[in-house]
C-alpha cells in the first residue's frame, strides 16, 4: 500500500500519552486499540497524526483542513456521550468530504438499534431469535404472545454490554417486569428482549463494501463458570480483567466446526451485513443452539480492532498479520462512494 496521510481520531480521554509504548499492558489497557492502530501504522511507513475529540468538532475540521489526511482513521464510538451519535460524527466526516475508515452513516443507525436491525434482518429472511421493543417509559407486565422464556433483556442502542448481567436472563414474567424498568431507570434507552438461545457463542469478523472479506468463525466459551451462571459477555466479562480471568473465559477458532456448518455461517454473516446497508467492517454475533440452528444476535459496527482482540487474531488466522489488517480497513475506507461522489 502506498504511503499515506492518515489522521486517527480517537476520544480525547483515551489519547495515549507521549511515552504510551514504554509502558506495559496494565498501564495501557484503557487506550490500547488506540496506542496499537498509532503505532502500527506510523512503524508501516504511514504519515500519521492522533487527535484527542471531545464535544468540539471545530478542531476536527482543523485538523483535516491542515493535515489534509487521504483517511481518517475514525476510533469514535459515541459523542456527547450518546452512542446514537457516533453515525452523526460520521455523518460530518461526509459533509467534509473526507475519507474514513469504517462503517457509513445510514448502517451506523440500522445495526446500532437492535430492535431496528433485527426487524431488518427478519424481514429479510436471516435467522434471528423471537424478540420484542419496549419503548422507554412504556411498561411490559408480561411476556409477549408467542414468546417463550428463558428471555434476555437488552438496552437497544447501548454499546459494550452495557446494564448487561446474569440477572439480564428471566425466567418469569415479574422477573421480566422487574429487569425492563430496570434497564429503562439505569439505561434511559428502549429495551429489547430476546428469547435466549442456548448454545455456543460465535463472532464473525467481515471487512469491506461491495465485495467482502470474511474471517474465520471465532468462538467465546468460559471454563470456570460457576454453577447455574448462564454463558454471556455481560458488563464484567468485557470490563472487569479480573473477572473475566476468574471465569476461564477463552476465545479462539470455533472448536470442531465442520466445514459446511463454517460455511452455512459465513453465508449468513454475509446476508446480515448487506441487510444493514453496512460497508468498512463489522464484527456478526451469533448463537448456536444445540441442534446446529443459527442465529444473529446482533452486528457489531466498527469493532475493536485492538491486536489481541478477536477481530485481528481471526485476522491473522485468514492471513492477515495487524499491519495488513489495519491496510484492508484503510483500503476498504478509501473504495466507499459515500453520496457526494456519486453526484
Amino acid at each position: 500500500m502506498k504511503k499515506l496521510r492518515v489522521l486517527v481520531l480517537v476520544h480525547d480521554v483515551l489519547l495515549p500519552p507521549p511515552d504510551a509504548e514504554e509502558l506495559g499492558p496494565d498501564d495501557t489497557y484503557l487506550y490500547q486499540m488506540e496506542l496499537d492502530v498509532k503505532s502500527t501504522l506510523t512503524e508501516l511507513g504511514h504519515e500519521v497524526k492522533v487527535l484527542g475529540v471531545d464535544d468540539d468538532l471545530v478542531p476536527v475540521k482543523t485538523a483535516i483542513g491542515s493535515f489534509k489526511p487521504h483517511i481518517v482513521f475514525n476510533i469514535i464510538t459515541d459523542f456527547h456521550d450518546v452512542t446514537t451519535y457516533e453515525a452523526h460524527f460520521v455523518s460530518y466526516l461526509e459533509l467534509l468530504k473526507q475519507p474514513y475508515t469504517g462503517c457509513n452513516p445510514r448502517g451506523m443507525v440500522l445495526a446500532g438499534d437492535k430492535g431496528i436491525s433485527k426487524k431488518i434482518l427478519r424481514h429479510e429472511g436471516i435467522p434471528t431469535p423471537d424478540f420484542h421493543v419496549v419503548p422507554l417509559r412504556k411498561r411490559l407486565s408480561k411476556l409477549p404472545p408467542g414468546m417463550n422464556y428463558p428471555v434476555i433483556v437488552k438496552a437497544a442502542t447501548k454499546h459494550g454490554s452495557a446494564g448487561l448481567s446474569q440477572a439480564s436472563v428471566v425466567k418469569t414474567d415479574k422477573q421480566l417486569q422487574r429487569r425492563v424498568d430496570y434497564m429503562h431507570r439505569s439505561q434511559k434507552d428502549d429495551v429489547v428482549i430476546e428469547e435466549y438461545i442456548e448454545g455456543r457463542e460465535l463472532t464473525v469478523a467481515v471487512v469491506g463494501n461491495d465485495r467482502l472479506e470474511v474471517f474465520p468463525v471465532w468462538e467465546v466459551w468460559y471454563t470456570k463458570l460457576p454453577k447455574g451462571a448462564r454463558p454471556i459477555a455481560d458488563a464484567r466479562v468485557k470490563w472487569n480483567v479480573e473477572y473475566a480471568h476468574g471465569i476461564g473465559i477463552k476465545t479462539g477458532r470455533a472448536r470442531r466446526l465442520p466445514e459446511a456448518k463454517e460455511q452455512e455461517i459465513h453465508a449468513v454473516a454475509r446476508r446480515a451485513y448487506r441487510a444493514l446497508d453496512l460497508s468498512g467492517y463489522a464484527r456478526v454475533d451469533l448463537r448456536m443452539d444445540p441442534d446446529g440452528n443459527i442465529f444473529v444476535i446482533e452486528v457489531n459496527t466498527n469493532a475493536d480492532l485492538t491486536a489481541v482482540e478477536d477481530f485481528s487474531e481471526a485476522a491473522e488466522h485468514a492471513g492477515y498479520d495487524y499491519g495488513e489488517l489495519l491496510e484492508l480497513v484503510m483500503r476498504a475506507g478509501l473504495a466507499y462512494k459515500p453520496a457526494w461522489q456519486r453526484v
